[in-house]
């Protein structure tokens, strides 16, 4: 093995037990069947153990390339995120015929109330000249009796911290559509025992799509806001591919907020 290998080895805490298991591979003819499958057994749990370091190291390296990317995002914007499948590799890549509701992690969770549904969700790896998202999303769905299909998103805390009536939330999403489809965001709030639904659908432009949710119609309580949640609701979806390259949720304050905040500072 190379000096840089052994080094990298040393690193992981697993540098001795491999040049144990070099020494006893040079002659494997000599080795019987169970302690070859032995050797095996050791030398796969040694290639998860990497395979989870190397996942974590570059989810790190992707979710610090994201918040580059988001910082790109308007000055008056007080805070944006790119949800975790977009962002982040997932294990298992891809499902099958999945149960509802799935959860994909980093809040995310996709919900259906089929009986009969031929349908699959899996992770692609982006290359070439997208840019701002590290994965996508790729929902394939063939035959489906249900009434809906939803992908959730999780508002986290700091999407929640000092908001007010005096807010909009902004959904972005990069998609492409194999057969045209209506998609629909529902931005949900609870405060206190109450629960506030706010339903938009995408404008679409190309392969990009917005949504806005303006709070200062809705009757929220600001003082009792408990936590939010995003729906991404698919309107028949049957025989259809939706490929979701990118989703970015953001906060801003209204603009008459921001004029009346310049005319106080002049």
């Amino acid at each position: 093995m190379g000096k840089d290998s052994t080094s990298l080895f040393g690193f992981f805490g697993i540098s001795d037990p491999l040049r144990r298991l070099e020494r006893e591979l040079k002659s494997p003819k000599a080795i019987a069947s169970r302690d070859l499958l032995g050797i095996n057994h050791r030398l796969r749990a040694m290639r998860d153990d990497i395979d989870q370091l190397a996942a974590s190291a570059t989810s790190e390296l992707f979710a610090r390339v994201d918040q580059l990317e988001i910082k790109k995002q308007p000055d008056q914007c007080d805070w944006a995120e790119r949800a975790g499948p977009w962002q982040s590799r997932l294990s298992p890549r891809g499902y099958v015929d999945f149960p509802s509701p799935l959860a994909l992690g980093a809040g995310v969770t996709l919900f259906h109330d089929a009986n009969k549904a031929d349908l699959s969700l899996r992770q692609e790896a982006i290359h070439g000249e997208r840019a701002g998202a590290s994965f996508g999303l790729v929902l394939d769905v063939y035959r489906f009796d249900g009434s809906f299909l939803s992908l959730v998103q999780d508002l986290p805390s700091v999407a929640l911290d000092g908001l007010s009536l005096g807010h909009f939330f902004r959904v972005q999403l990069t998609l492409e559509r194999e057969q045209p489809i209506e998609i629909y965001a529902r931005l949900n709030i609870q405060h206190g025992p109450n629960h506030e639904q706010i339903v938009r659908q995408f404008a679409f432009n190309g392969d990009q799509a917005l949504a806005e949710f303006d709070l200062a119609y809705t009757k929220i309580n600001e003082r009792r806001i408990e936590k939010a949640w995003l729906d991404l609701i698919f309107e028949g979806p049957e025989m259809n591919r939706i490929a979701i390259w990118d989703m970015v949720m953001m906060r801003a304050p209204r603009a008459d907020i921001l004029r009346r905040a310049d005319a106080d500072d002049g």
